[in-house]
């Protein structure tokens, strides 16, 4: 067995219970999962981002063993023995919510439909959160906080910069699998936020600490002379959130030619042209 392959099964051991359900979780067929496993074929460069998603990894580390490998799985909020009994149960069901927006749409999910996930009457539900909109509302918020709480605590691990944003870009490529349905569920956010003025300074407030996060990662390769000095970090977050999210929206519409793993080589080239310092100290961008 290859190097790439013992890390796949690496990968899967930590993130599922069986190679089958694994390998629903990344799109690819149980039978190509079984013979790249065995070395009969290769991984393509697709699967290996897709799995690298889906498990918490670098495609730099299941390619070469480099950067941040699996760490223990995010823990369901709503198993969380810190939390109170009447905590887990709010949490058990602002992730079912949450699900089946990004599933079913913001507007088609039901309070009975919570429920019945969470094998629970709608009076339950109701206990938690008096209106429809109040438990959205509150499921919009918990996705996307538990999606900053998981890069945080992945990024802790990362040395150095620039493998630091590598790992972010990585985190952000919407693959089969959870990150793909929180990017749906941003998608119906941003929606929600240009009609209902009061979601606005919640998703103000998200935006910031998104553009935050890569404005630290920015400045601290500039001290570590892995990026330009003379780059503007401000500027560089918000062209590396914009495009970020421009490229997301075209792999989850369908665009032609978008796929995640084109729209991890462009994040990557906006990188190298932008931030990387050459061996002369910046990059010459008349020759980009």
């Amino acid at each position: 067995m290859d190097e790439t392959a013992q890390r796949v099964r690496h990968v899967i051991d930590v993130a599922a219970d069986t190679h089958r359900e694994f390998a629903a979780r990344i799109g690819l067929e149980p039978t190509k999962l079984s013979k790249s496993l065995k070395g009969n074929r290769r991984f393509t460069a697709d699967e290996l981002s897709a799995v690298a998603a889906a498990g918490g990894v670098s495609v730099d580390w299941l390619m070469h063993g480099q950067g941040p490998g699996p760490a223990e799985q995010q823990p369901d909020p709503a198993s969380d023995p810190e939390r109170t009994g009447d905590e887990r149960r709010r949490a058990e069901f602002l992730e079912a919510a949450w699900k089946l927006i990004s599933e079913h749409g913001y507007h088609a999910v039901r309070i009975s439909d919570i429920a019945r996930t969470c094998g629970t009457s709608s009076g339950a539900v109701h206990y938690y959160f008096p209106t429809k909109q109040d438990l959205l509302s509150a499921a919009l918020r918990h996705c996307v906080e538990c999606a900053f709480e998981r890069q945080s605590n992945r990024l802790r691990s990362v040395d150095g910069a620039h493998a630091r944003l590598l790992a972010l870009i990585d985190m952000q490529l919407p693959l089969p699998g959870r990150i793909h349905d929180e990017w749906l569920v941003w998608l119906q956010f941003w929606a929600e936020t240009a009609l209902r003025p009061e979601l606005r300074a919640i998703h103000n407030d998200f935006y910031a600490r998104w553009r935050e996060a890569v404005v630290r990662i920015v400045r601290r390769g500039q001290r570590e002379g892995q990026f330009r000095a003379d780059a503007d970090a401000e500027q560089l977050a918000l062209g590396l959130t914009a495009l970020t999210d421009g490229l997301a929206i075209q792999v989850l519409t369908g665009a032609p030619g978008a796929t995640p793993e084109r729209m991890r080589g462009v994040l990557l080239d906006f990188i190298e042209r932008e931030l990387l310092v050459t061996d002369g100290g910046f990059h010459d961008r008349a020759d980009v």
